[in-house]
């Protein structure tokens, strides 16, 4: 009985050992992606809705309402919101449109206006802001587009890669796009031409879900269960291995903190992208893991496929 009881608390104590988020968010559906911007949390969700949040209220303070769309049946349904932007209070809308295109829409004084819709017949798979008069748009098709929103004409536009899309990130000057595809290279593009500048490649060995990039950087979020890391300016990389494919990465404003997610049970483990430590694992996540984004240095965020945001405090 004693032996039974010293096992129950080992067993209790290892559990616990996994730190639990701090506050949760309430989405209108389950989450696609979320952004932060002065202290806003906006999060892109599948029932066609962009919530904004009070991050220190936790309270909903705006809802964006798509309209709906009609599905292979004829059906009015919710569109899927893919992914979001900011820029000074522009709000940049990637949505599901109709026939397998893509919408975009742009939230600006409070009015919904579309500026790309299923007739320019693209199927986006990421959106982003260059500057207030440029996006940078990626097809999964892994071709990159520089598209001008007033002239709606395309500024450059090339194939990145053969392989099929997965992800894209912006350097914080804006000069350079990292893509990545499901080869598992990286492609890091000049935003000015669209020419492919360097290439980061042999680390992950397949498809790479997600890539952030923070002060110099990288790190990566590959179906080979491998999270990468690449420090640009020393020309160094090295991996961390995960029990099962790894969704979802992020790193900390500074680079210095970095998040994956590493096992299959949708915990996060956060390590010292330097000396590769490990700070500790957090639990409480449902679902698939679909975001982890740092808020300063010493709190994430982290989304998955239902409807709550959880937020967690770094010790």
């Amino acid at each position: 009985m004693r032996n039974i009881i010293l096992l129950t608390l080992l067993i209790s104590s290892l559990f616990s050992s996994n730190i639990m988020p701090i506050a949760k968010y309430k989405a209108s559906g389950a989450v696609i992606d979320i952004v932060i911007d002065n202290d806003k949390l906006y999060s892109a969700t599948a029932s066609g809705i962009v919530d904004i949040f009070d991050i220190k209220t936790r309270k909903i303070i705006k809802k964006i309402t798509l309209p709906k769309i009609k599905d292979f049946m004829g059906d009015d349904v919710d569109p899927k919101v893919f992914s979001i932007d900011i820029y000074k209070k522009n709000i940049l809308i990637l949505s599901q449109g109709q026939q397998g295109y893509s919408k975009i829409f742009l939230y600006k004084n409070s009015k919904l206006t579309s500026i790309i819709n299923e007739s320019d017949s693209f199927a986006i798979a990421k959106a982003k802001f260059l500057n207030k008069d440029t996006l940078i748009l990626a097809l999964l098709s892994s071709e990159i587009i520089s598209y001008d929103i007033h002239t709606k004409t395309e500024n450059w536009h090339v194939q990145v890669s053969g392989a099929k899309f997965s992800d894209f990130v912006l350097s914080e000057d804006k000069n350079e796009v990292i893509v990545a595809d499901e080869s598992g290279a990286l492609k890091i593009c000049n935003t000015n031409d669209g020419k492919i500048k360097k290439i980061l490649e042999g680390e992950n060995l397949d498809n790479v879900f997600q890539v952030d990039y923070k002060n110099g950087i990288i790190i990566t979020a590959g179906q080979d269960r491998r999270c990468v890391i690449y420090a640009i300016k020393f020309n160094s990389a090295y991996y961390k291995k995960s029990t099962f494919l790894i969704y979802s990465a992020g790193l900390s404003p500074s680079g210095k903190l970095a998040g994956y997610a590493s096992d299959e049970d949708n915990n996060i483990t956060i390590f010292d992208t330097i000396t590769q430590k490990v700070i500790g694992v957090y639990s409480g996540n449902r679902m698939t893991l679909t975001n982890i984004v740092f808020y300063g240095e010493k709190k994430f965020f982290s989304s998955s496929d239902d409807s709550t945001i959880n937020l967690y405090k770094i010790k």
